[in-house]
């Protein structure tokens, strides 16, 4: 069997039930979050997240599938959103990032891609006997605390769907195109932040009747929006970086 891990675990395994977990305290953040200038968002996070972040398309297949980030840091290892080495309470944090140890991944078995998700766990978090905290009872019944974990994970799994279809929709229309952030700070250094894709307003313009009902019918023209509107805080983001 094997797993791949989602961006930014290191070695995930197979939670199962009878197993103890070390949880993150307050304002723990994993490692990858400190050091990556994009964290992915979902379909319903977009409404939230383009208040705080600027939001773009990236792709790591040469354009065959896009997916979308909110834009955390103007050079490639930064966060400027780490206040005293947390995040910044003041901003929203990405589901992505709260939903950490765990996650859901796909398994290949004989090489195989499954339909099904595994919930996993990362590896170094799964505690011994006498130390983390216990997830389910000795009947297999969820605690508290993994009733709000499974309920994230599964919320956010779903949300991944429409995330992946709004994202189908965008490449089919071809309304995404590549765009470049520069700027210059105070000091006159230069800035130059490339390798993100944004709508194309004036494709958006030219789609006929049946692609603009579609857009509207799967909820993807408010995103549109939302991402659109949010680019504005690139400004915000530079202010971040002179500050820092």
């Amino acid at each position: 069997m094997q797993i791949n891990p989602p961006f930014g675990y290191q070695s995930i395994v197979p939670f199962h039930k009878n197993e103890r977990v070390r949880l993150p305290k307050v304002g723990e953040l994993p490692a990858f979050a400190r050091s990556t200038n994009a964290v992915p968002v979902s379909y319903s996070e977009f409404a939230l997240a383009c208040r705080d972040y600027p939001l773009a398309f990236v792709s790591t297949d040469e354009g065959k599938h896009y997916s979308p980030v909110a834009i955390i840091g103007m050079a490639g290892a930064e966060n400027l959103y780490l206040k005293d080495g947390r995040w910044d309470e003041t901003v929203y944090l990405p589901a992505y990032i709260r939903r950490y140890p765990f996650c859901m991944a796909r398994v290949s078995l004989d090489g195989k891609p499954q339909e099904d998700r595994l919930v996993c766990v990362e590896k170094e978090f799964i505690a011994a006997e006498n130390e983390g905290e216990a997830m389910f009872d000795a009947e297999g019944k969820a605690l508290p605390q993994w009733e709000q974990i499974g309920k994230l994970l599964e919320e956010y799994e779903r949300d991944l769907e429409r995330t992946r279809e709004m994202c189908d929709i965008l490449a089919d229309y071809a309304l995404l195109e590549p765009f470049t952030m520069q700027a210059t700070l105070k000091d006159s250094s230069p800035l130059n932040l490339s390798g993100m894709f944004r709508i194309d307003e004036k494709k958006l313009e030219f789609l006929n009747a049946a692609q603009h009902k579609n857009l509207i019918k799967k909820g993807v023209m408010g995103r549109i929006f939302a991402h659109l509107i949010s680019l504005e805080n690139f400004a915000r983001l530079l202010a971040r970086k002179a500050a820092a």
